[in-house]
């Protein structure tokens, strides 16, 4: 039976695609794509412009992991922050990934306006504190990006501000970024394949990879063909598991978990947020929360490092909702759904190279609707020969998870109980 996109509001709201058919017998291309997310979606489409004869293989359905499921805001920056970056790689070079973080929006913009891509695309995006000591946090960052970095698009807003957007007590401050966004994911990710699709891409989904052979060319094997390609580009992120276990080792996957309230009419969450706008808060297990197309609030929070355990995940993550809104205490909750997002240790892109001609992307740590798209147009332009800005990623260190395959996830979640007690402080 085909795999199909898992039951949230993003695949019910989602617009008609097509249904790639598998991968049956042996083809060549110059380039081999692995992973139907945006990244995997972008870097094909960014080859395919470029003349390169593209394949693209998903083992189950275009955006079905993270980039169809997750809260869709597009977020200038790394959620490592720019301070991990100058002590990474330096103040030049940090300063360079800084604006390739603002080009990936830009792209964005682009993309969806040149493919005509119906995915509900806003600007402007809120970050949000709770306690006195976040909001030094959001005029020190809002200071350091505008001196350091020159991204002056950022106000600070102080509680009658913030209380004025959204009708909470919740927080004392905000940082108001109108270079950031939010978009429904799964279209955005569907519209780049199809956009990849006309520019020649041949899309295979339902086609899970068995085997990469690193030689020249490079040999893709799945259960029914195999692909023989000059150069390949790994895009699995959170769902590498046993394909390549040396980049498994470097990343996590994180379980996290959104709700789609029932729709509360156009008056109403106008009044719950006067502006069409994604908001997060600044605790490192966050609230993320943004409107839909059909006046629905989708509310993100909660994380899991022990598996995606679906525990009364509605009842969970609406409480979270109605600390925010407790107006809400009457609006039903029709969707509940949960996926992994792919987390390193320092929370900075991992993008590099397994062999000459096998490249790979992943690490987003939750900054991936705009950072995904361009790491596809970087890794284009390394294969074409241009590589001085995807090796700036290539240069920022890289660690292992500690404790192997049966201790990594206690020792994560260990840590993870000081952060939480950190929040509440």
């Amino acid at each position: 039976m085909p795999a199909s996109h898992i039951a949230s509001y993003y695949a019910a709201s989602a617009n008609p695609s097509p249904s790639y058919a598998g991968l049956e017998g042996d083809i060549d291309a110059d380039v081999c794509v692995i992973g139907g997310g945006i990244a995997g979606c972008s870097t094909a489409l960014h080859l395919a412009e470029r003349g390169y004869r593209v394949a693209l293989l998903e083992a189950k359905r275009i955006g079905w992991g993270a980039s169809g499921r997750s809260g869709g805001q597009a977020i200038v920056g790394y959620a490592s922050g720019q301070q991990k970056l100058v002590d990474s790689v330096g103040l030049a070079d940090a300063r360079k990934l800084w604006d390739i973080s603002v080009e990936s929006l830009a792209l964005l913009r682009d993309r969806v306006a040149r493919h005509g891509i119906d995915c509900d695309l806003h600007w402007g995006q809120l970050s949000v504190g709770i306690k006195a000591r976040q909001r030094d946090a959001l005029i020190a960052e809002q200071h350091d990006l505008a001196e350091r970095f020159g991204y002056g698009q950022m106000r600070l807003l102080e509680r009658d501000e913030v209380e004025s957007l959204l009708a909470t007590e919740r927080y004392c401050a905000g940082l108001y970024d109108s270079g950031s966004g939010h978009l429904h994911p799964l279209n955005y990710t569907l519209g780049l394949a199809a956009a990849a699709q006309a520019a020649g891409v041949r899309i295979f989904e339902k086609s899970p990879v068995v085997r990469v052979e690193q030689t020249d060319p490079a040999l893709i094997v799945c259960g029914h063909g195999r692909v023989k390609a000059r150069f390949v580009v790994l895009c699995c992120n959170a769902y590498v598991d046993g394909l390549v276990p040396k980049l498994r080792a470097r990343i996590m996957p994180v379980g996290t978990y959104i709700v789609a309230t029932e729709p509360i009419g156009e008056a109403r969450m106008a009044a719950l947020m006067r502006e069409n706008i994604g908001v997060t808060d600044i605790n490192f297990v966050l609230d993320y929360y943004r409107r839909s197309a059909d006046q629905r609030l989708l509310f993100g929070g909660r994380v899991s490092y022990s598996g995606l355990d679906a525990r009364n995940t509605a009842t969970a993550t609406r409480q979270r909702m109605l600390k925010v809104f407790p107006q809400l205490a009457d609006v039903k909750i029709e969707y509940a759904w949960g996926g992994y997002v792919d987390i390193t240790i320092n929370r900075a892109p991992d993008f590099g190279r397994l062999a000459a001609n096998v490249y790979y992307l992943q690490g987003f740590s939750g900054h991936g609707i705009a950072l995904t798209g361009i790491a596809g147009k970087l890794v284009a332009d390394a294969i074409a020969g241009q590589a001085e800005r995807f090796d700036l990623f290539a240069k920022i260190p890289h660690s292992n998870f500690p404790g192997g395959r049966l201790l990594r996830t206690p020792a994560l979640m260990l840590a993870m109980l000081w952060y939480r007690m950190r929040d509440l402080l």
